[in-house]
């Protein structure tokens, strides 16, 4: 794309938090960094994705209130994440995350781990264990 066709759309998810780089072709056929302030397409595709997150998220706290899933799923989808993610955001392999999304591996937590994970989702650990006294299915 060239430089003077980078999007300006001002999409709303940019509002407070001002433009994004991205790169483009100068005059002089090089690669440079322009700011943009949004594009629709990707607001599209963003707001889509986000939506999809928020829809995993109430299916998995009604499995966790129902005591067929860990808490620690809702959470993860909550901040928008997967498994992959927060493994590497809580620098653990995947197969450990993946153990501590079930309710065995959930219960089978220390109080180490899950303080881990209530700073990581920025909770504390009462609302991470006690879920189902915070929370009600909607």
């Amino acid at each position: 794309m060239k430089k003077n066709n980078v999007p300006q759309d001002n999409n709303p998810t940019y509002q407070g938090y001002g433009t994004k780089i991205i790169y483009a072709v100068d005059d002089s056929g090089g690669y440079t960094t322009v700011k943009s302030s949004g594009w629709e397409a990707e607001e599209i595709v963003l707001m889509d994705v986000v939506s999809d997150f928020k829809e995993k998220a109430n299916e998995a706290k009604a499995r966790a209130l129902s005591g067929q899933a860990s808490p620690i799923e809702y959470f993860m989808h909550l901040k928008l994440m997967d498994p992959p993610a927060l493994a590497s955001g809580l620098g653990i392999a995947r197969w450990r995350v993946k153990r501590h999304l079930t309710v065995r591996g959930f219960k089978r937590l220390d109080q180490k781990m899950r303080r881990r994970y209530a700073d990581f989702f920025d909770i504390s650990v009462n609302l991470l264990t006690d879920f189902k006294d915070h929370f009600s299915i909607d």
